[in-house]
């Protein structure tokens, strides 16, 4: 049975993961928004899909190219927590 600190320290290591997973998404997206608002405001050009359009193009980009290790460090948590659960279909 699994003990009440166990799942605090799971739950505590799932958001961190979480966290560290999202966070190059999330800083390329506010970078990208900060350099099409300055250009907005040096051209005086206010078009809301300006603002729309190149984030989508880049963070699709960003998402392929860091699924490789946004993936194996979700497998590396999966396989620690069921492990230590117990789990011996590895």
């Amino acid at each position: 049975m699994m003990s009440l600190d166990y799942a605090i320290e799971t739950i505590r290591q799932a958001v961190i993961l979480t966290l560290i997973i999202a966070g190059p998404l999330l800083v390329t997206s506010l970078l990208v928004g900060v350099f099409v608002s300055l250009i907005q405001a040096v051209t005086q050009i206010q078009e809301q899909t300006l603002t729309f359009v190149p984030k989508l193009l880049i963070l699709g980009a960003m998402f392929l190219i860091l699924l490789p290790w946004m993936i194996g460090r979700l497998v590396e948590f999966l396989t620690v927590t069921f492990v230590s659960l117990g789990y011996s279909g590895f």
